[in-house]
């Protein structure tokens, strides 16, 4: 289970008795954080700093414990922060500090300087704010009375959040392939996407895969094939070319076992000795939270992996897409999403059909993949893309509506949805911006979310939505 540390903040100069006080204060506030989300994360009380060198110890702890996501840090009383100087200088986790008191109200009658001594949260998170932005050390504020259902939410979010964090440093991706010939957007520095967010971008052939489908055993092709007819309705003839992809399955869950991969990615253009694209197999794979990218996009692998963790136990879906077409209509401008056969599973509206149809791109034979109209409800659409010099996260509010008439002829899964603030604010802000054409779409997170993990990553973060307006179409182009 997943854990996060709560160290307080003091100081000796107000006496044991304060120093109790502190520690028993924050021990029923770590008690009330594990009883209302133990779900999530575990909550975990360190020794209150009072010097230089318990801060250093605590931070320690947090940092060789690799169940630790993060931490959460709160000035009971005043703390002086030169003594948080070499402790924080230590840290490479989410910090989140907590601006709150243990007591809700004041007791106007009673209140006296032993009383404001203990609690002066106005007084030495203020000093704390001040060293964590001397120090540039990225980290999340919540203030608020700690018991509130809004700041109650606001640290799971944080909790959630840390855990991808977490996640993205374990993040390893197979490149089966490279880039798509020519395509810009997919490309970039990998090397700096391992510096920054601990993603490791490996190369292997496509053969690998090749070879390990032609190894798949009649029981294992067999169990994909009884896995495949309880989750989805065949509508197609051709089970060979449905085994086919249940091949490939087998192969990539071996590759990624034995390799430790989270995502990956192939590329119609690089198939070696393979009979088809894989579909089937990929949508069924980004259903159970591997990350995938298409055309060898190893970022969107990588991000759609992080932001399928930051979702887990929230309700809605979470994965790859790609702007593909529009509605035009005005007034009720739509896009289209889908991509050639890889559309998660997740977003299906009703039970998926397996399909065979040609594909007319790769030159393999006719692939099978799951087909189905897209679920419906506000959702984010965002993408990270290598500006250069730095990493850009674009995020934007959209809401998935259900499409307006059928699409019989379309052999391939979609969703459909709308941008905010509207169409011509909402797209045109997306290209200032250099936005990708392959995103990670979201009906589970919110622009909140991504906000934050922008927080605490460092990552420049482009908003779009409700309230996005003309204005800001230039401040996205020139914003560095």
């Amino acid at each position: 289970m997943s854990k996060l540390y709560f160290i307080p903040g003091s100081q000796d100069l107000y006496g044991e008795e304060c120093l109790k006080q502190v520690a028993a204060d924050c021990a029923e506030m770590v008690g009330f954080f594990n009883e209302k989300m133990g779900d999530t994360v575990t909550f975990e009380l360190l020794p209150t700093v009072e010097t230089s060198e318990i801060c250093v110890q605590d931070m320690r702890r947090v940092m060789d414990d690799d169940d630790c996501v993060g931490v959460i840090t709160w000035m009971h009383t005043f703390s002086p922060a030169k003594m948080w100087i070499k402790g924080l200088q230590l840290l490479r986790k989410p910090l989140l500090h907590l601006h709150t008191q243990a007591n809700e109200k004041l007791p106007y009658s009673e209140i006296d300087m032993d009383f404001m001594n203990l609690n002066q949260a106005a007084h030495g998170d203020r000093e704390y704010g001040y060293i964590l932005a001397r120090l540039n050390i990225a980290h999340e504020v919540v203030a608020g009375y700690y018991q509130n259902e809004d700041v109650v939410a606001r640290i799971r979010r944080f909790a959630q959040v840390a855990k991808a964090v977490a996640h993205s440093h374990n993040i390893r991706v197979s490149t089966f392939g490279n880039n798509m010939r020519d395509v810009a957007v997919t490309d970039g520095n990998r090397l700096e996407c391992e510096i920054k967010y601990g993603w490791e971008i490996k190369y292997w052939g496509i053969g690998e895969i090749d070879t390990l489908a032609e190894n798949a055993t009649e029981a294992e092709i067999g169990g994909k094939m009884a896995e495949y007819a309880e989750k989805y309705t065949l509508a197609t003839d051709r089970t060979d070319a449905v085994r086919e992809q249940a091949r490939y399955e087998v192969a990539f869950d071996k590759f990624i076992a034995a390799n430790k991969c989270t995502a990956f990615t192939d590329n119609f253009q690089d198939l070696y000795g393979m009979k088809q694209l894989p579909g089937l197999a990929v949508q069924n794979l980004m259903a159970k939270g591997i990350g995938f990218g298409p055309e060898g996009d190893y970022k969107i692998a990588a991000f759609s992996a992080v932001l399928m963790k930051m979702a887990e136990g929230r309700k809605g879906a979470t994965g790859f897409i790609e702007d593909y077409t529009y509605d035009l209509t005005e007034g009720h401008e739509l896009e289209l999403a889908s991509h050639m056969l890889e559309v998660p599973a997740s977003f299906a509206a009703s039970k998926p059909e397996i399909q065979v149809n040609p594909l007319g791109i790769g030159g393999k034979a006719d692939p099978a993949r799951l087909v189905f109209d897209g679920v419906t409800g506000d959702g984010i659409q965002c993408t990270l893309v290598d500006m250069g010099d730095h990493f850009r996260i674009i995020c934007a509010d959209i809401e998935l509506v259900k499409q307006p008439e059928p699409m019989p002829k379309l052999p391939v899964a979609r969703i459909m949805y709308r941008h905010k603030p509207n169409f011509r604010i909402g797209t045109e802000a997306w290209c200032y911006a250099g936005g990708a054409h392959h995103s990670v779409v979201s009906t589970a997170l919110t622009r909140a979310d991504i906000a934050m993990f922008a927080r605490l990553t460092g990552t420049e973060l482009i908003a779009i939505g409700d309230d996005t307006t003309e204005a800001d179409l230039q401040k996205f182009f020139m914003k560095n």
